[in-house]
């Protein structure tokens, strides 16, 4: 380790695990994976979400060796088809080309003395490195790898993954297989269906059919979006995109009240909330949210390695001016509709819109991207509801803080649900001549007030103000957000 805390790179070798799986012939992109093409076609490969970064303890009955571990990994690379396939232009057109056999690449990092959190908060900090470089998916396989070690221990293992050919569950089924390759040297069930399973499977009739299904729904659906959402409150700063985070133990206790009380999840539960800030900001009745769906309903899916992932679109009106339990099922089955239709052919979906004269994946969408991408479980909801002194209470320890800026994004604003220590972390990126920082702020404790509210008891219409009028006067003393804050 070096003097700053630092893993030692400079130190650090590159071996290798080789692999042996069977034969497969390739596919075609996944829907899937065309979709998520598209995005690194108008953003670059260097955008932050075409990477996933984990980190897996090494067991602690037996010490791990390097070779012990470098075993596991080409087997698990053997075992899982996706992980050894490459993204080529095959006959002008992008394939997915799996070898049967080769050489996965491993970052043996030494650490020195073993810290007191085993080099987890190290193995992190590789993570992070190894995704700071974009994936060459024509010639790379789509995981990195790295063994931190301690002496000739092997402590902990860092993976990042390429999104193209994996989501959050693949990731999970893949780790999951991994420990018990470390563990016992062998998976005891056969392999579950791979990425170019997938694609082979969405050329069959019933998905083209769905297919069609989803674009007359998406079709529909953004006839009946409002033209326009949250008001410009000043001018855009630089850079124009800011995300910030508010951390709150109030939201976290409230939404997981309401949700025990109404039957409900606790996703359902912060959508609405979202729904409801929206609405009343953009001074609007009906509501246009995105949400990113799994598409893991059908059994042959749900643990298969492969980017299944697709936005769905959300209409919620809220046009009767419904208490806000009562928004609460209208909300669900809004999802459900969601659900079924997200799973698509990305550029057939793209053309129904563009001969509808339709925007599809192009310029900066104006509604919000709603994302639940919290890891931990859902916690029990308080038992006999929550102490109202306590809960309101609780309010003055939440934090917020600014975070990372971009100069180009897709969305007007995306929200995100995200594990944070000892609450719940709510963290909204936003374009600044819509959302600067201090507008920021005052959206997310909102959706933080109404959830307090909405716990503590019955919330009728209207849930929340409109935007404050004084916001021009508020945004003309604002500053724009620079890195040296």
């Amino acid at each position: 380790m070096s003097t700053d805390g630092h893993p030692d790179t400079a130190s650090a070798m590159e071996l290798s695990a080789p692999f042996d799986g069977a034969a497969d012939p390739g596919a075609p992109l996944t829907w899937g994976q065309r979709a998520l093409w598209i995005a690194i076609r108008r953003h670059g490969p260097s955008h932050a979400m075409f990477s996933l970064r984990r980190v897996v303890a090494a067991p602690r009955r037996a010490a791990l060796d390097v070779p012990s571990a470098l075993r596991a990994v080409g087997a698990l690379v053997g075992r899982h088809s996706s992980l050894r396939t490459r993204v080529q232009e095959v006959g002008g057109q992008l394939r997915q080309v799996v070898a049967a056999r080769g050489e996965q690449p491993v970052l043996v990092i030494p650490i020195g003395g073993t810290p007191a959190d085993d080099g987890a908060a190290l193995a992190a900090q590789v993570a992070a490195e190894l995704a700071s470089t974009p994936f060459d998916h024509d010639r790379e396989w789509p995981q990195r790898v790295a063994l931190l070690v301690s002496g000739e221990r092997v402590c902990q293992i860092a993976v990042v993954f390429s999104h193209t050919t994996v989501d959050f569950r693949a990731t999970e089924v893949v780790l999951r297989d991994l420990r018990l390759l470390l563990l016992r040297g062998a998976v005891p069930t056969p392999p579950p269906a791979q990425s170019a399973d997938i694609a082979r499977l969405e050329d069959a009739d019933r998905l083209r059919r769905r297919n069609a299904r989803a674009v007359r729904y998406w079709l529909d659906s953004h006839h009946r979006l409002p033209a326009d959402t949250l008001p410009v409150v000043g001018p855009a700063h630089a850079p124009r995109f800011q995300r910030c985070v508010l951390t709150s133990r109030a939201a976290d206790t409230a939404a997981r009240a309401v949700a025990g009380r109404e039957q409900v999840s606790s996703s359902t539960v912060l959508l609405t909330a979202v729904a409801g800030v929206v609405a009343a900001w953009s001074g609007q009745d009906t509501c246009g949210i995105y949400t990113m769906v799994n598409n893991r309903s059908a059994d042959g899916y749900r643990e298969a390695i492969s980017k299944l992932n697709q936005l769905g679109l959300l209409v919620i009106s809220l046009a009767d001016r419904p208490a806000f339990a009562e928004a609460l099922p209208r909300v669900w089955h809004a999802a459900v509709e969601a659900y079924r239709h997200a799973y698509y052919d990305p550029e057939q979906m793209a053309q129904a819109h563009e001969a509808a004269g339709l925007p599809y994946a192009t310029g900066v969408n104006k509604h919000c991207y709603f994302n639940d991408i919290r890891l931990a479980p859902e916690a029990e909801p308080p038992g006999d509801g929550p102490d109202a002194a306590a809960l309101r209470a609780a309010l003055a320890d939440t934090g917020f803080a600014v975070a990372e800026g971009l100069d180009t994004f897709t969305w007007l604003m995306r929200f995100e649900v995200i594990d944070a220590p000892g609450g719940l972390g709510l963290a909204v990126t936003g374009d600044t001549a819509h959302l600067p920082p201090d507008v920021a702020e005052r959206f997310l404790r909102e959706v933080e007030r109404l959830l307090v509210d909405a716990a503590l008891g019955a919330v009728p219409w209207p849930w929340t103000a409109a935007a404050s009028a004084d916001h021009d006067a508020t945004q003309a003393r604002s500053r724009p957000v620079t890195d040296d804050r």
